[in-house]
């Protein structure tokens, strides 16, 4: 298999995480965000919204969008599974998973951002502030619901990794990239630190990747 991605994008973040604990073999091909690398026609031609990570699987096929790709690994292979066994316990999984990946994670996207900086004349400190401000209510939201459930454990949920602490761990990864002061967030820290102990989630890390800066 092939990942198409980039060594920031907490996306492509996602699916390394996912690859790795499921012990399967890929190769990347870096696409550089802020050279537009994602909008030439190649990748274009590949994903045309022009989004990391892309999945090219062993027939040749492309995929995209990170929760549907992961979701393709855990039905094709599914030893070490990150879905619980129950439906319901799927459903509280994928929740909290995709509070993370729908709610919280467009807002450090950085076509987002972007767009914020040039349309209403935004500067950095600017576009900080903004994003500060969401990350907050939304980490908020979720400290609360973690902290309260009897189903969280060592992990989001119960004491095996699932979807949900791999969307989670790359978005507190971006908050302590733009300043975000996470230290109230004893719960999710402590879910951190269960899940950077383990290889799969230490290797997919941005500062490990081929093409990090």
């Amino acid at each position: 298999m092939v990942l198409h991605g980039y060594w920031r994008s907490s996306a492509a973040y996602r699916v390394r995480i996912a690859l790795n604990l499921k012990q399967l073999s890929y190769h990347q091909v870096s696409y550089h965000l802020r050279d537009g690398a994602q909008r030439h026609p190649e990748f274009l031609a590949r994903n045309p919204q022009g989004l990391v990570p892309a999945l090219e699987v062993d027939n040749g096929k492309f995929l995209t969008q990170s929760l549907a790709i992961i979701e393709y690994l855990e039905a094709t292979y599914p030893a070490a599974p990150l879905l619980p066994a129950s439906d319901l316990a799927k459903a509280r999984v994928r929740s909290i998973a995709l509070a993370i990946a729908c709610d919280l994670h467009p807002l450090n996207n950085l076509r987002v951002l972007n767009f914020i900086g040039t349309r209403y004349g935004q500067n950095d400190a600017g576009k900080t502030t903004w994003y500060q401000h969401w990350v907050r209510c939304e980490l908020d939201a979720l400290e609360d619901r973690l902290s309260r459930d009897e189903e969280t454990g060592k992990f989001c949920h119960g004491n095996s990794v699932t979807l949900a602490d791999i969307c989670l761990i790359p978005q507190l990864y971006n908050a302590r990239r733009w300043n975000c002061d996470i230290s109230a967030y004893q719960t999710l820290l402590r879910i951190e630190s269960s899940c950077l102990s383990l290889d799969a989630f230490s290797k997919a890390a941005p500062e490990c990747q081929p093409d990090s800066e």
